[in-house]
This record gives C-alpha cells, structure tokens and sequence, in this order.
C-alpha cells in the first residue's frame, strides 16, 4: 500500500470511541446466560417468570440479566396490565442473534 492508501483506510477504520463502545457490547454478550435469554425472546416475546422457567434460572437471576441487556438496548420491555414483557429490541438484535447462531453452525 501507499500512503494514500493507508490515509484512506485510516479514515475508514473505527474511532477509538466506537471501538471502545463496540467491545463493551460485546462484553455484554460474553454470558451464557445472557445468550439463552436471547435465543428465547428470538423466538417470541414473554415475562420474567415464563423467561425464568425456560432458562433454568430465578426469576431474580433472570431479571439482573435483564437489567444488562436493557441498558445496552439488547431488548426492551412494555407494561401489559401487572405484566413487563420483554422482547429483542429491534431487528438489527434479531439479525446479531441469527447470524451468530448460523455462523457457529457452519462447518469448518
């Protein structure tokens, strides 16, 4: 590469601030846990207790996780009556979880 090159893909490349924001979402996405919550609301939307029962963990455990996913807007949540559903908060979340999952399932 030349130096024009170089220059050009240095302003292409990520600023230190989005490399630093990227790799706490990804931190975030470092759970197991954190991943089965997801993988459930990819298949439909439900509460804390229905969430809780499908990933063999406390409603408390579950709802900490929550807690995380929300404040890196991983999913989002809407008072129902006494009910908070939860769900995957748009479909750049959905398209993450699915290219992950089908990428893992390819084989090498």
């Amino acid at each position: 590469m030349d130096s024009g090159q170089i220059e050009a893909v240095k302003r292409q490349i990520l600023s230190l601030e989005k490399a630093q924001r990227m790799a706490e979402f990804f931190g975030v996405l470092g759970d197991t846990n954190r991943w089965r919550i997801l993988s459930a609301l990819a298949v439909q939307e439900m509460r804390v207790g229905e969430l809780a029962e499908i990933v063999g963990m406390s409603e408390s455990a579950v709802s900490h996780q929550l807690r995380t996913l929300r404040v890196m807007r991983l999913v989002s949540h809407e008072r129902q009556g006494r009910n908070v559903v939860y769900r995957l908060q748009d479909d750049h979340i959905v398209n993450l979880y699915k290219e992950v999952s089908e990428h893992l399932d390819e084989p090498h």
